[in-house]
């Protein structure tokens, strides 16, 4: 198999296998993938650190508990009032019959809080998510209509990642991708600490017509541990006022409208 699968798919398949099994050996891993010892430990590494397994003697197993469930109750309590403003500002960019698409993300759940209210009921456009808090809000809704995308789970951002979430976008076309991000700088791009997340925000920016990031002013000269894509594929950024105008200013000179709320 080591001809016809690349590094990062073969670790989807990895951690997936994890999370049906409950365990992986080594000499399984080896037989299924053709590969070499230290690659093997090499993927157990990076999983284990992105949180979607624990190596062990012989092999890897599922996390039975994870002490970083609370990070994304924690994200929602930092810097709500820039958020707000954000989504605020990022939900008046939505059209009756649009096409929707957000990652997860404190930022982008504040969009859907703020929806006005005759894009709920009256004139309702399709929103589609990896996201399980965006989930529970749009469900409360008198019309959601809401495509939820599946795949593996990870706590850190309650959502869905990896080969099946991706299976999907790849049959859909949106009008416009909300994203939010870990860091961004001009020449790292937008990153993020997580490389399946970093794979699914990458397709859902190839799969939309307007890519609009989402983010407050901390994340700014921030880099994550893996590139998503480069400033210049988004048509739009929306952050607060707190952002530092020299790299706004360069930004803009980039082409990309920037929105300070």
């Amino acid at each position: 198999m080591r001809d016809t699968i690349s590094a990062a798919d073969r670790r989807n398949l990895i951690a997936q296998m994890v999370q049906e099994k409950g365990q992986v050996s080594a000499i399984e891993l080896r037989e299924k993938f053709d590969m070499a010892d230290t690659s093997i430990w090499r993927d157990l590494r990076l999983l284990e650190v992105n949180g979607l397994l624990k190596r062990v003697h012989g092999g890897a197993i599922a996390l039975s508990s994870n002490p970083r469930l609370d990070s994304f109750s924690m994200k929602m309590k930092q810097r709500i009032w820039e958020k707000e403003r954000i989504g605020l500002a990022a939900a008046q960019l939505i059209q009756p019959k649009d096409v929707c698409l957000l990652d997860s993300g404190s930022t982008t759940l504040q969009i859907i809080k703020k929806v006005p209210q005759n894009l709920r009921q009256m004139t309702p456009f399709t929103l589609v998510t990896n996201s399980l808090p965006i989930t529970h809000e749009v469900l409360s809704w008198a019309l959601p209509n809401l495509v939820l995308l599946g795949g593996i789970y990870l706590p850190d951002y309650q959502a869905s990642v990896g080969p099946q979430t991706l299976n999907q976008l790849r049959e859909l076309t949106a009008d416009i991708v909300f994203l939010g991000t870990d860091g961004i700088t001009l020449e790292g791009g937008v990153t993020t600490a997580n490389i399946l997340m970093a794979e699914v925000d990458r397709m859902m920016v190839e799969r939309s017509n307007r890519a609009i990031l989402v983010t407050d002013s901390s994340k700014f000269g921030r880099v994550g541990f893996v590139p998503v894509t480069s400033v210049q594929s988004f048509q739009t950024i929306i952050t607060d006022t707190n952002a530092p105008m020299d790299v706004i200013d360069s930004i803009r000179n980039l082409g990309v409208e920037v929105i300070l709320v």
